[in-house]
């Protein structure tokens, strides 16, 4: 076998791979051979079929099938004979298949790039730190309250925060788009549900009172025959309610499961948020981590591995496209994509680079531990750690935010590490929210 490689650029690679028809026809005849032995021709006894019958009704198939199989080992053998480390799947062009020809063809691929990482010593990382108050337990136990508030009605203006059913009809150019007046609508006055400037209307209304008002709908509205449009509004007030919180008490504790201790109660979820807490600190020292671990290491990426980890993070939309969802336009989705797959791509080299330089393995105690952790916040635990052992693909992706988790744990140990407190609520604030922001 004869192999040339051509560096077209610094990642791709052009391999020009050359078997000789005499290998070629060795691997033919000996499996023609076995056929002769094994195959049932009509008017022929078990393994007397002729030699030149087979070759003739098989002969064709088999070459196929042996060329197949040889540029694939071919292949395999000149990467390992080259130390070439291929990125994703050879494009192969055959340029010889023919009979007596031998077998020539050139693999298009690219390889994984070759890079020296940054020192650990040389980063400089942040590791994040938060505390919960009594402060922070009284604001939850807050939440909890307004989740089983009640409604009550009230003979006064309605004010924010009251609920207020209504009975209204909207109009556009004299014409209804809401189908006619709409009855019992119930919204919650400042919660913003119904456009701009809607619920402030309704403020200082007292129930029973008719009304009628103009509004703009806001430009990037979903419906796109009302957005930016001027329409009318014809209200009637018929109910106004104020928020009613349950006092925390025996009663109101037994609905979490806790047998009327309050203080226990109290205890139960202060445990519940600091375990929330230690997550989402794990989640975000992470992040700062790999932050500067992919600042301090610029390298090359594959282009065949960044359009195979967008594929995967696409998927999802793929299959909306495939169904006709209208807001699907995969361009911008992809070029808004792009950027994490590239982050995933090159972070995923060079953490494996840095598990294999390090020599690390997955952690088995640190596993158990950590499904154990996440089993605590369902109701049947047992049953949930059963389900990550019974299916090993289950136990791969916890094991491999283990093995993460243990790189980040190995950088912290030999970086420059700077503590930064961040308040519980933007901690746990949702993704995306200026609160979620950590103050330096």
């Amino acid at each position: 076998m004869q192999v040339s490689v051509e560096a077209v650029s610094e990642l791709n690679r052009k391999m020009t791979v050359n078997v000789p028809e005499e290998k070629i026809r060795e691997e033919v005849e000996s499996r023609l051979k076995s056929l002769t032995r094994e195959v049932r021709l009509d008017g022929f006894r078990p393994g007397k079929a002729p030699s030149g019958l087979i070759r003739k009704r098989y002969g064709a198939q088999v070459r196929q099938e042996v060329l197949s199989e040889m540029i694939q080992s071919s292949f395999q053998q000149a990467v390992n004979d080259e130390n070439l480390k291929p990125a994703g799947m050879p494009r192969i062009t055959a340029t010889a298949i023919g009979d007596g020809e031998g077998l020539s063809y050139i693999a298009d691929f690219e390889v994984l790039p070759e890079f020296e990482l940054a020192p650990l010593e040389d980063l400089q990382c942040r590791r994040f730190t938060s505390e919960v108050t009594d402060g922070d337990l009284d604001a939850m136990i807050q939440r909890l309250r307004e989740q089983r508030r009640i409604w009550r009605a009230v003979e006064r203006p309605a004010a924010l925060n009251d609920q207020v059913v209504i009975h209204f009809e909207g109009k556009l150019d004299h014409e209804s788009f809401t189908d006619g007046r709409v009855e019992n609508f119930r919204i919650v006055l400042g919660s913003g549900q119904l456009i701009p400037g809607f619920e402030d209307k309704l403020v200082g209304a007292e129930r029973g009172a008719r009304m009628s008002f103009d509004l703009e709908f806001p430009a990037e509205y979903d419906n796109e025959k009302l957005a930016g449009k001027m329409a009318s509004f014809d209200v009637e007030v018929a109910e106004i309610n104020e928020s009613v919180l349950p006092e925390v008490d025996a009663d109101f504790v037994k609905a979490f499961g806790v047998d009327g201790d309050v203080e226990a109660f109290k205890s139960d979820v202060r445990d519940n948020m600091e375990r929330e807490m230690r997550r989402a600190l794990k989640v975000r020292t992470k992040s700062a981590v790999l932050d500067a671990l992919l600042a301090a290491n610029s390298f090359t990426l594959p282009e065949v591995l960044v359009a195979d980890e967008l594929n995967d993070l696409l998927q999802p939309y793929h299959k909306a496209a495939e169904q006709g969802n209208p807001g699907v336009e995969l361009e911008t989705l992809k070029e808004r994509y792009t950027p994490l797959a590239k982050r995933r791509v090159a972070l995923g080299l060079i953490l494996s680079k840095l598990i294999d330089a390090n020599k690390l393995s997955v952690d088995r105690k640190r596993v158990r531990a950590t499904i154990e952790e996440q089993a605590r916040s369902y109701e049947n635990p047992d049953q949930v750690v059963n389900w990550y052992y019974s299916d090993k693909n289950n136990l791969r992706e916890i094991e491999n935010l283990v093995l993460e988790e243990q790189v980040v744990d190995l950088i912290l140990s030999k970086a420059a590490v700077t503590d930064q407190s961040v308040d519980f609520a933007k901690l746990m604030a949702p993704a995306g929210t200026a609160e979620q922001q950590p103050q330096a």
